[in-house]
């Protein structure tokens, strides 16, 4: 790493939900000279025996990590479920935070559709803490999210995702599921922080959601690349093309 890359305001990368702060390695690789941070969430990785109950105790694990890394100014960048941590993270305006991109996030629920949500996500849970785990991975990249994926590349993506403890995915996703989570969609339309929506052509719901956000925010910018859910590691070129932009656009400082 370069020293200008050292001393540059550092971009955080969040995972989603059964990855791992490696997932981000081959977007990392295309991002020479900027200085980048990516973490394990709770539950996963070098933190799987790490828990947390709640957004905002995932919010406060966020800010614990930025606290002991010496990191007071920042961008955020979060996929799926770290989209969803770092949108939260974001709607308390910390005071290092310069600008977000979102990629394949949910920006919460209407109050009617979370109880389904919360049921909906409970199973799953309970079949990570009973089950083997190929076998409810081989089901979960089979729901409709993932329809852009052939055999082969689900395949792989199982196989990929093996290394994960049962219940501890189970935890967090209880803790974090988007019945739980705040609806974020009013803030967004009205936030002073730039911020950028990556979402693929072939994922018909994120596609969906980022085009609606572009209408309603008046500082959010909706950018649509080819690919399906899991953009960064299916498409690192598009995306790294596309967070060289957002930093050149939002410059990262608060």
């Amino acid at each position: 790493m370069s020293a200008e890359a050292r001393t540059a305001t550092p971009i955080v990368l969040l995972h989603g939900l059964l990855g791992e702060r490696r997932d981000w390695d081959a977007l990392i690789a295309r991002l020479d000279g900027l200085r980048c941070l990516a973490l394990d969430l709770p539950g996963h990785g070098d933190n799987r025996r790490l828990h947390v109950r709640s957004f905002d105790e995932a919010r406060r694990w966020l800010c614990g990590e930025l606290e002991r890394r010496g990191i007071r100014r920042y961008r955020l960048l979060g996929y799926s479920l770290g989209g969803r941590l770092a949108l939260h993270h974001a709607s308390h305006r910390p005071a290092g935070l310069g600008v977000l991109m979102l990629e394949s996030a949910h920006p919460g629920l209407p109050e009617q559709q979370r109880p389904a949500r919360l049921a909906h996500d409970d199973a799953w849970a309970e079949r990570f803490e009973e089950e083997p785990l190929e076998s409810v991975l081989t089901d979960w990249y089979r729901q409709p999210v993932f329809a852009d994926l052939d055999e082969s590349t689900r395949t792989r993506q199982v196989a990929r995702r093996l290394g994960n403890h049962g219940p501890a995915v189970a935890a967090m996703l209880r803790a974090t599921s988007l019945g739980r989570q705040p609806a974020l969609g009013a803030w967004l339309a009205g936030t002073g922080l730039p911020v950028w929506y990556l979402s693929g052509s072939r994922d018909a719901k994120f596609h969906g959601i980022g085009s609606e956000l572009a209408r309603r925010c008046r500082r959010l910018r909706h950018l649509s690349l080819p690919g399906g859910h899991d953009l960064h590691l299916d498409r690192p070129d598009d995306v790294a093309e596309a967070v060289r932009a957002w930093c050149r656009d939002g410059a990262g400082d608060p």
